[in-house]
């Protein structure tokens, strides 16, 4: 945003009494001051309130939400008192349904506005019944609060750690899967006991860096990662082998050693200190090992209703020659592979490759194969082959498909593409392409995958017009 001091009279630090009409795509209240958009955190769809501005760009402003006028039904107490200073939250604020709601509405609005779709046929987004403590995974920086060690996420728009258990157990977090926490807790108390020496960020020494954890729903193995830098720690030994005797669920203690010196999570060592370098999750009747840097869906619940929707949509009869493009690990690839002739999973992260390797292995399919590259390179190179392709699936990260890869699969012309997308902006951008190139968006279903955030995951079949 351009700073400027001044716009149709307003300045920073004026107040100004603004109607909230709806929610940008972090979860702030939107609403207009004389056209002029303004962005209020906090502040709900349907009230009345008065900001703070706080700065000013051209077209738009943000404000500090000072006072709510009038008040939304949709407007619930938050169950956690860190709401608005933890950065994890963004939503906690507003009733479940009106959270569902507003994401139904997001993902409507960014295909018809961004994508240029028109009245894309977009169902209501699917909902959890308990939409709380549902994350399989959590990292948790350190630090030291008032003398006492102590974990938790990052302040909203800082490296500032908002606390959230200490070595007496502290509140918790309303996302983070109950097992994870009390792993968590009982962590803290031992390293607090075995006085462990933190990472030092101005000097880039020390020991503790961050602590990453996780859990498989299907078998409740738990893996706890200690993040680490170059120094050795007298302690660990003792710490892994207290945490384990008393949390026995913990199959897998990990030292990841991370040079850089920056705020990336993972470095490229592993080091096992306990049990086993990887936990087995179940899903969609297939068996998946997860190490501390596997990408898989956080909500294991949502996940699998994903996972069903895109098979769903991939609409197989066991005859059709499929691309998983950004197969990650291999999970889409795999379970769509009973149903298909071949599966061809395409990914860039040579780690990512291997462990869908090996779940191929695990899960004796023999019909699917994955390819180490970039998307962007590889189905250009079907295209100029000429190869068959029935059904595409792009499951791509939050910034989309790169343009190579779109082009490609306008000369391929499957049948079917199938698009997963953890981002409505990128989606539509993406899909408002293949229609140019000769796909219509036949369905769209969001999934409730981030409960409580603002973020949306939505599945999509296009299908090919026929000339």
């Amino acid at each position: 945003m351009e700073p400027v001091n001044t716009v149709e009279g307003l300045n920073v630090g004026d107040y100004a009494d603004i109607d909230i009409t709806g929610l940008s795509h972090v979860g702030e209240g939107v609403g207009r001051w004389r056209g002029l958009a303004v962005f209020v955190p906090l502040a709900v769809p349907g009230e009345r309130v008065r900001a703070e501005i706080t700065a000013l760009g051209r077209t738009f402003a943000r404000g500090r939400l000072v006072e709510v006028l009038e008040g939304s039904r949709a407007r619930v107490e938050p169950e956690c008192g860190l709401f608005g200073d933890c950065g994890s939250c963004h939503l906690l604020h507003m009733s479940y349904p009106e959270q569902l709601r507003w994401k139904t509405v997001q993902v409507r609005d960014a295909l018809t506005r961004l994508g240029g779709l028109g009245q894309a046929p977009v169902a209501n987004v699917l909902g959890m019944d308990e939409p709380r403590h549902y994350r399989n995974k959590a990292r948790f920086h350190v630090s030291r609060e008032s003398g006492r060690l102590a974990l938790g996420f990052l302040a909203r728009g800082s490296h500032r750690v908002t606390c959230f258990i200490d070595a007496n157990g502290g509140s918790g977090c309303l996302l983070v899967q109950r097992d994870l926490l009390r792993v968590a807790a009982r962590a803290a108390a031992l390293l607090e006991t075995l006085r462990v020496p933190l990472y030092d960020w101005e000097i880039h020494r020390g020991y503790l860096r961050n602590l990453l954890l996780r859990r498989a729903a299907a078998t409740g193995e738990m893996m706890l990662v200690l993040v680490t830098g170059r120094q050795p720690w007298p302690g660990e030994r003792e710490f892994t082998e207290r945490l384990t005797a008393e949390e026995p669920g913990v199959v897998s203690v990990i030292r990841n050693v991370n040079t850089l010196e920056s705020w990336e999570l993972l470095g490229p060592e592993n080091l096992v200190r306990a049990g086993k370098p990887a936990i087995t999750e179940h899903l969609g009747g297939l068996e998946f090992r997860i190490g501390p840097a596997s990408f898989f869906q956080v909500n294991p619940e949502q996940a699998e209703k994903t996972y069903e929707i895109a098979r769903l949509f991939a609409g197989l009869t066991g005859e059709e020659t499929v691309v998983d493009a950004y197969s990650g690990m291999g999970t889409i690839a795999l379970l769509l592979a009973s149903r298909a002739k071949a599966v061809v999973g395409f990914e860039a992260l040579p780690a990512a490759v291997a462990d869908a390797r090996e779940n191929a292995v695990r899960n004796d399919i023999e019909n699917v194969r994955f390819e180490q590259g970039a998307v962007e390179d590889l189905l250009p190179q079907w295209a100029a082959q000429d190869r068959r392709l029935d059904v595409a699936v792009l499951n791509p990260p939050r910034r989309g498909c790169g343009p190579a890869a779109l082009d490609a699969l306008g000369r391929l012309r499957p049948r079917r593409v199938v698009y997963v997308s953890c981002a409505p902006a990128t989606l539509a951008r993406d899909l408002g392409r293949l229609a140019e190139l000769g796909f219509e968006v036949v369905k769209v279903q969001p999934v409730d995958m981030f409960p409580q955030t603002s973020h949306v995951e939505s599945v999509v079949l296009m299908s090919r017009v026929e000339k």
